[in-house]
């Protein structure tokens, strides 16, 4: 069925703050009619509050929200217990019992009410559990014993089950893994409504026809998916540099030509008063004339300035159409590791949880040497973060033999738990390297963009871009500095910018590192050298995805 006559989505003059009158947008107007769109911005712009008022989950305190058709919303954490059924999250329990009813000879009224055009729903519903990987599922299991990424991709089957004409999605691929990603990809493809989906996916905003960046109460709309939209941002500030370059310029020359104008009115005063002096003219005539001198060299002084003011405002205009960056440009050279020096090699490991063998019967092998980067890939639940603590230390193999080279291996865990949060990003960079001086740190701190005031913040009231570079800040930078790096799922929580920031640090990193992540773009992005892949409790070596 097509939804795309009906699907729209219209947000008038939309204006919400939170209640303590903290703004989040003020008069956001915006429409979009059937199609997918990505909408993009950092972390903290207000993404998910639009998807909310939009929902109606939120009010605006001004403005309104117009949707066409019915409305699909899928948000980041879902609100659903443990104790729900499979059918139950999918909302067919109740047309599920009534057509069992029926087919036990019950003929009562209401079945064929609670039924009604919906006699094919246990086929609609299969279908649509087997497109989201999920085929396996039986209808009465409850929710305490998926995954969290089949719960996700649960609350998807539900929201395409009600074949809405405008669907929201928040976050969609966070905890899934790359097979049930894929399965997502394939599902939203093939959505002939409205989407607009708040994304960090880089793969995912790919599908686009459109992105949607979220600016201070604008929503600017790019034709083409996020490929097109980087090239578009990268023309416009290629445009705004210039811009800025040339009404630099500007400025420079009028503050120049008023400075000339300046020294030549004050020559020329000086050279009159002389001349009246030699001249002998009575003094009322020279007052007069070193009167109107001064009025000539005052109004000559006043166009000047009125034009270094529009040269000055010309710049402050150009530079509000240049983007802050943020690019982080680091050297790293205490993290350089020898080629083929080892660092870690784990023979035989296997680990033990409640009775049950994490790894199949002989366990694994695990060797890590030089500046090795390392992907390990496999479904969620498969042991890649409990093999991670193995390299680490932080677990110690029921079986096996692991040896650790001299070098310092560092952990960072999506969580980014690392830091005390009630010490300043200077105070928990102190800790991690007391050796260096106060004006060295403080120089290392300002390259990952913590600057004057911003390196004296406690690290709780950071963004959650801003406690990674500070995470970064003090993990790559320590004494001795790391040889082995590990990352699980570093880009989760992470918008595009920050993703990016991490993406240049690793490129600085000289070091190995062993990476968990389900971002295709972003183990494409930093280099990887060697795949690995987790699956049944194996690990194997593996090519790159796609090659």
């Amino acid at each position: 069925m097509s939804h795309t006559a009906h699907a729209t989505l219209t947000c008038s003059d939309l204006s919400f703050s939170w209640p303590d009158d903290t703004p989040v947008f003020h008069e956001l107007s915006f429409s979009l009619s059937a199609g997918r769109t990505g909408l993009v911005a950092p972390n903290g712009s207000g993404k998910s509050t639009l998807l909310k008022l939009i929902a109606g989950e939120l009010r605006p305190t001004g403005g309104s929200v117009s949707v066409g058709g019915t409305l699909g919303y899928l948000p980041q954490s879902l609100p659903l217990t443990g104790d729900l059924t499979v059918a139950d999250v999918l909302g067919v329990a109740e047309v599920i019992r009534a057509l069992d009813a029926v087919e036990s000879g019950d003929v009562a009224e209401e079945h064929f009410t609670t039924i009604g055009d919906d006699w094919d729903v246990e086929e609609r519903t299969r279908a649509q559990l087997d497109r989201l990987g999920l085929g396996s599922l039986a209808l009465d299991r409850t929710l305490s014993t998926l995954s969290g990424g089949q719960v996700v991709s649960l609350g998807l089957a539900a929201q395409l089950l009600k074949r809405p004409d405008v669907l929201l999605l928040d976050e969609p691929t966070n905890n899934l893994d790359q097979e049930a990603r894929h399965k997502l990809y394939d599902a939203l493809s093939d959505f002939d409504g409205l989407l607009l989906v708040v994304a960090h996916d880089r793969a995912l905003l790919g599908l686009m026809d459109g992105i949607a960046e979220l600016g201070a109460s604008r929503l600017r709309l790019y034709g083409g998916d996020f490929t097109a939209y980087e090239e578009a941002v990268r023309a416009e500030q290629e445009v705004a540099e210039k811009n800025v370059r040339s009404a630099e310029q500007d400025l420079k020359r009028e503050k120049r030509e008023m400075q000339q104008a300046r020294e030549r009115a004050e020559r020329r005063a000086s050279n009159a008063a002389r001349n009246l002096k030699n001249a002998g003219l009575p003094r009322i005539f020279a007052g007069t004339m070193k009167r109107g001198a001064q009025e000539s060299a005052g109004r000559a002084g006043q166009t000047h300035a009125s034009r270094v003011g529009e040269a000055q405002a010309r710049l402050d205009e150009a530079g509000r159409a240049l983007r802050d960056e943020q690019r982080l440009v680091l050297d790293l050279p205490d993290t350089q590791v020898p080629a083929g020096r080892d660092l870690f090699l784990g023979q035989g490991m296997q680990v033990r949880h409640g009775g049950r063998e994490v790894f199949a019967p002989g366990g694994v092998d695990l060797s890590v040497r030089g500046p090795e980067r390392i992907a390990l890939t496999g479904p969620n639940g498969s042991g890649k973060t409990t093999l991670m603590r193995l390299v680490t230390g932080e677990l110690t193999p029921d079986e096996g033999v692991v040896k650790r080279g001299e070098g310092r291996i560092a952990y960072l865990s999506q969580r980014l738990d690392l830091l005390d949060l009630d010490r300043t990003v200077a105070e928990n960079f102190a800790d991690f390297a007391p050796g260096r001086p106060e004006a060295e740190r403080m120089n290392l701190l300002a390259r990952f963009l913590f600057r004057g005031a911003r390196a004296h913040l406690p690290v709780g009231v950071l963004s959650g871009g801003e406690r990674l570079r500070a995470t970064l800040a003090c993990v790559l930078c320590a004494e001795p500095a790391p040889q082995l790096l590990l990352l699980d799922e570093p880009t989760n929580n992470l918008d595009l910018l920050s993703t990016a920031q991490l993406e240049s640090a690793l490129d600085s990193y000289r070091g190995a590192f062993l990476v968990v992540s389900h971002d295709e773009r972003f183990l494409a992005e930093i280099g990887v050298n060697r795949w690995l892949r987790l699956e049944d409790g194996v690990l194997r070596t593996t090519g790159a995805p796609g090659a």
